[in-house]
């Protein structure tokens, strides 16, 4: 049996088995190889490590757990079990004493041909992730949801050329489109029918009467769902952003949840955090884990077997 089963290794979830690694804790990192920007070239705004490739960046995440005696390994977790049992998809299975969730969240994009195909190039959703490689280009941004309006606002702040396309939903009124036009930022109503492209990148956005505004790069906000389904039979249920902006996993502070023992951090409990976010929350959860071990060895030292290991 580890001391902590990790579950997701991105970020948060390899930060966290540093943390516990470092503590002597016996840690098992299982990674289903899915990173949320994986298309992308290169992770931005992490101090010390801006423009690595997120695939880079995992690799050294791994040989630092493992330098400290934590394992990491491949493979799809279907289930986490009272107990706990944490099993995989090709039948193998594990027990923990804590278990921390890290899987991070799926980007829902609308359907609108082309915008898959350029997601993480010049298809963005964060400015401050990839706002600075599209930095001065026409910048069209897809009204998506109630985050959208905010989001053309922040564009504005990396290109003098904003468009903001209100594609299904209505068009903003009141403060927001007030707030619109006094950043200079056009609005053309219509639903988009596709982002146009050609290998060196995207040059327009077209709309369903066949009118083509041209662009550079597309904004636009994704729903984001956190990968929590494993957490099922634990009882454990995603619940809607006060934003509306998709589904989380509630949390105190450290990442502690409402089922004992059950830690969560990242983007599977903070739609928002980008990777130096991610990780710190992670870290945050792994020393809060150790301590949460350390008090309960301190409990039951002396206890028999049975008393010690009764119900969390």
């Amino acid at each position: 049996m580890y001391d902590v089963i990790v579950v997701g290794g991105g970020a948060a979830g390899l930060s966290g088995a540093l943390m516990l690694a470092r503590s002597k804790r016996s840690v098992l990192v299982i990674d289903a190889g899915t990173p949320r920007n994986a298309p992308a070239e290169g992770v931005h705004g992490l101090l010390g490590h801006d423009g690595v490739s997120p695939l880079e960046l995992l690799e050294r995440g791994r040989a630092e757990v493992r330098r400290y005696g934590g394992e990491v390994i491949s493979g799809s977790v279907d289930a986490v079990t009272e107990g706990f049992t944490v099993t995989l998809a090709d039948g193998r299975s594990f027990e923990a004493r804590r278990i921390l969730v890290t899987t991070g969240l799926v980007d829902e994009l609308p359907e609108i041909p082309g915008l898959r195909e350029r997601w993480g190039r010049d298809v963005v959703h964060c400015p401050y992730c990839h706002g600075w490689e599209v930095r001065d280009r026409p910048i069209g941004v897809i009204s998506s949801g109630p985050m959208s309006v905010h989001q053309a606002l922040l564009f504005r702040q990396l290109s003098d050329d904003v468009t903001f396309f209100t594609h299904t939903r209505p068009a903003p009124e009141g403060d927001d489109a007030a707030k619109l036009a006094t950043r200079g930022i056009s609005i053309v109503a219509g639903e988009v029918a596709a982002v146009e492209s050609t290998d060196d990148g995207i040059t327009g956005v077209r709309l369903a009467d066949g009118s083509v505004t041209p662009v550079g790069a597309v904004a636009v906000a994704t729903r984001m769902v956190a990968r929590a389904g494993l957490l099922g039979k634990l009882g454990l249920r995603t619940v809607e952003h006060p934003t509306g902006a998709g589904e989380y996993v509630p949390a105190e502070v450290g990442g502690r949840t409402e089922v004992p023992g059950v830690w969560v951090a990242g983007n599977v409990t903070d739609l928002t955090a980008q990777v130096g976010a991610s990780a710190a929350a992670g870290a945050m959860a792994g020393a809060m884990i150790n301590a949460d071990l350390v008090t309960e060895e301190a409990t039951t030292a002396g206890l028999s077997p049975a008393e010690a290991t009764g119900p969390r």
